[in-house]
């Protein structure tokens, strides 16, 4: 059992039909066809949306965001239209919603890896690959691999886990040509982001995109490049052969499977609430990965 420890109530909106209520983001739709895309500052965890939020989260990843598609823009489209606020939206939705295409989006988790960690890790130590991919003897857990490479996943619904998957299931489920085309863009994505991350002090060790046609075109969609998906690391601090300080929600995770936090994460019953040191120093890590990233303060 997982999913929401406490489903929220949807915001209703006039003009605005709410679609979906997802892990971390509202969507809705408005008059004219296109998404509207309301980030929450809600976090989750180990398959659960935890009962505590994360204060200011949902607009540093929809800033972040919007930084890292301006980076990419020579790259690939991507579904922003407009950041401007949907007429009688309530205020605290501003600088968190972005209005967006609406596309034909493709049911793939699109990750690149740099580094070997998380479940690439585990598959590695069984077999010495990663999603079917062969890699060399070795490795440990933080290593750089020789190259990025690309690991898809199966989308997976809230509460339940994304499954990795081969390249030729993909190929198998959405066609040899879009297969490759996603695989092509989600490296080149990752590189420029790995580059640029990396000129900041900070190591972009794997992350994972979503993508859309509109029409022919392929497009970026969701976020990018954000704690949220992505794991980042501070380049001083990596280490191999252990796991490495980061950016991401990992303190919230190292907190739930202490023994402080007393929850058993086997058991059925929903995570506990997070004491304020851990969300004050959760959301430190975000706030410190957008300044580090954009070079702006945040305010």
């Amino acid at each position: 059992m997982s999913g929401f420890v406490e489903k929220p109530e949807p915001i209703q909106v006039p003009g605005l039909v709410h679609l979906h209520t997802g892990k971390v983001r509202e969507l809705y739709q408005n008059e004219a066809g296109d998404l509207v895309m309301v980030a929450s500052d809600r976090i989750s965890a180990y398959d659960w949306v935890l009962p505590t939020e994360i204060p200011d989260k949902g607009r540093i990843l929809t800033q972040l965001s919007l930084w890292w598609f301006d980076q990419l823009a020579d790259l690939i489209p991507n579904h922003v239209l407009s950041t401007e606020l949907p007429a009688g939206a309530p205020v605290d939705w501003e600088g968190r919603t972005l209005v967006c295409k609406s596309l034909q989006m493709v049911p793939v988790e699109c990750v690149a890896r740099g580094y070997l960690t998380g479940s690439g890790l585990v598959e590695y130590n069984e077999s010495r690959t990663v999603c079917g991919l062969a890699l060399p003897e070795g490795l440990v857990d933080g290593s750089e691999l020789p190259a990025p490479i690309f690991t898809p996943a199966t989308k997976a619904a809230v509460g339940e886990h994304d499954e990795n998957v081969s390249y030729e299931e993909v190929a198998r489920q959405v066609g040899a040509d879009t297969a490759a085309r996603l695989r092509q863009a989600t490296l080149a994505v990752y590189s420029r982001g790995r580059d640029i991350a990396r000129e900041r002090g900070i190591i972009l060790a794997d992350t994972k995109f979503e993508f859309g046609f509109d029409g022919d075109s392929l497009v970026l969609a969701d976020e990018v490049l954000t704690a949220d998906s992505s794991r980042f690391w501070p380049a001083d601090e990596w280490q191999p052969g252990r796991a490495q300080p980061s950016y991401d929600k990992q303190y919230v995770r190292d907190w739930l499977t202490s023994a402080e936090s007393g929850w058993d994460r086997k058991s059925e019953q929903p995570p506990p609430a997070l004491p304020q040191q851990v969300v004050d120093a959760t959301r430190a890590k975000y706030v410190e990965a957008y300044e580090r990233l954009t070079g702006t303060s945040w305010s």
